[in-house]
């Protein structure tokens, strides 16, 4: 999953991934992660095995093929009448992950949520932290859309978004 082989980032590049990971780290330590495993466990429930805890990795464990997310956005997709989508159950190849997670940006979209709150499948397939912060942020977007629907989970993750200079 992680590409041990990819050059160290270095310049501007490296400075950027490093603002990414302190966001990360932010997000974090506001419980942000913690909201988004609680709320996404509860959604999908039996339908799938849970994530065990809200660190980075495990959360990417969990989520990089994409089925988990696919099951997701059904259950909240089902809850406004809309149709789901059709999904790999077995995503053991990269190809087939990236389709899945490919399929849950697009019902997102469908769904309501902006672009801006989509990610790209790298983000979640490769499991570095810095472009991890934007499934998160794509996550904690959806679990607001969903409360706005009426889904009846409620999403208790915290409005707040902090400014680049503080």
């Amino acid at each position: 999953m992680a590409d041990h082989s990819r050059a160290k980032k270095s310049g501007l590049g490296a400075d950027i991934d490093k603002k990414q990971e302190d966001r990360y780290d932010a997000e974090e330590a506001a419980g942000v992660m913690d909201c988004i495993v609680e709320w996404v466990n509860e959604v999908v429930g039996a339908d799938h095995e849970k994530i065990a805890s809200s660190g980075q990795r495990e959360m990417h464990r969990a989520l990089a093929n994409g089925v988990m997310l696919c099951k997701l956005i059904n259950k909240l997709s089902e809850h406004c009448g809309k149709k789901c989508i059709g999904f790999k159950k077995n995503a053991n190849t990269t190809f087939v992950a990236m389709g899945n997670i490919e399929s849950y940006n697009k019902a997102c979209l469908e769904y309501g949520l902006g672009k801006e709150f989509t990610f790209q499948s790298t983000d979640l397939w490769e499991g570095r932290k810095a472009p991890f912060l934007n499934v998160i942020n794509g996550l904690h977007s959806l679990g607001f859309e969903a409360n706005a629907k009426g889904y009846p989970v409620l999403y208790k993750g915290q409005i707040e978004k902090y400014l680049d200079n503080q």
